[in-house]
């Protein structure tokens, strides 16, 4: 068991957060609702998430003398993405309470890992196999029956770090072409569409989880995220229970998305964890009393989860790339808009979303 806060964070308390991208800035945001402090702590000078924070350190994830001194001044610790190091989040946790913990984080920070835990628990998952070698990515892909997707083990998101492969040397050629980095070939998945659910696990072992959103992927890249979805109240049900079975192994504390494959037949099948509040769960913002963001941070501070009843229907769509550029008509049809603060416009780069509601057909 993960060790516990012996009390909450009291208003006027301090969070740190590992990272400075979007989703450390709206939990900054939501700790301030909170009435807490957000120390955010990041590589990165342009971290949108100091504009928002009430203090911030800028060093490097190794740095232990920086560590320190921000673990210093904070009374709970989070991370907002799970590429932070390992090693610079287990020094922290001897310092001050994090969550999630090392060990929660570990796994979900290696595929393979991460597929191997969630078989592990009787959930499904596409077939898998390590490759640490072209022999083995062409063993691998013989043993697939199909066509597959070749992944680095670890790093890699919205596409980066994967590439499809329909024979035994196109699955060599994409372990060479990820410079023999470790990798795990996944069998495709002919799915009918893309769901996750979001849950959240308090330092009690409670657990909370929002009606799972259809989700909708446009060259890799989250386009969309609907809710009520196509999932009938049985999947949702099931959705549910999978988070929970995920949250209570990993002995997890604060949000974190599980994405979902949804097949032809109706089996979900496990793709990937994120120990983390997702992109997929922006729409809670509106939709919902708690958000995944407040709920993070009340985990993490040791309060009790709130409420995930959603009282509103809600379409949450990204803003990636130029379009940013057209905030101006954005701005201008009605919805809930959240543009990030990044100093770049880059092709394919999330820059921030927007999310509609309308009246609810009913919560789950």
């Amino acid at each position: 068991m993960s060790e516990r806060v012996a009390t909450p964070v009291a208003p006027g308390g301090t969070i740190g957060i590992l990272g400075g991208g979007q989703l450390g800035r709206m939990l900054a945001l939501a700790a301030a609702r909170l009435g807490l402090k957000a120390h955010i702590y990041a590589d990165d000078a342009d971290a949108p998430a100091f504009q928002v924070a009430a203090a911030h350190t800028r060093a490097a994830f190794d740095d232990k003398i920086a560590l320190a001194k921000f673990a210093a001044i904070c009374d709970a610790i989070t991370f907002e993405f799970e590429n932070i190091p390992e090693a610079a989040v287990s020094y922290l946790a001897a310092l001050k309470p994090v969550h999630p913990s090392a060990n929660a984080l570990a796994p979900t920070q290696d595929r393979f890992a991460e597929k191997s835990l969630a078989v592990s628990l009787g959930l499904k998952t596409a077939s898998f196999f390590a490759v640490n070698s072209g022999d083995d990515a062409a063993e691998a892909f013989a043993g697939l029956g199909g066509h597959g997707v070749m992944k680095t083990r670890r790093f890699g998101y919205d596409g980066k770090g994967q590439a499809r492969v329909s024979s035994a040397e196109e699955a060599a050629r994409a372990f060479l072409a990820f410079k023999s980095a470790p990798s795990i070939l996944e069998g495709f998945v002919d799915f009918a569409f893309e769901a996750s659910v979001i849950a959240a696990r308090g330092q009690d072992g409670r657990f909370a989880a929002y009606d799972p959103p259809e989700n909708f992927h446009e060259h890799h890249i989250l386009r969309r995220s609907t809710v009520p979805g196509r999932l009938s109240t049985a999947q949702i049900d099931e959705a549910k229970t999978i988070a929970k079975t995920i949250g209570d192994a990993l002995d997890y504390v604060g949000v974190f998305c599980v994405e979902l494959f949804v097949t032809k037949s109706g089996k979900l099948l496990v793709n990937e964890i994120a120990p983390r509040v997702h992109n997929s769960g922006h729409w809670t913002l509106e939709a919902c009393l708690t958000s995944q963001f407040e709920q993070h941070i009340r985990a993490v501070a040791g309060w009790p989860l709130g409420p995930v009843t959603r009282h509103s229907d809600a379409v949450m769509e990204n803003i990636i790339g130029a379009e940013a550029a057209d905030w101006q008509a954005l701005a201008a049809t009605g919805g809930a808009l959240y543009l990030y603060g990044k100093s770049e416009i880059r092709q394919g780069r999330k820059m921030g979303h927007i999310t509609r509601l309308k009246p609810s057909r009913g919560g789950h």
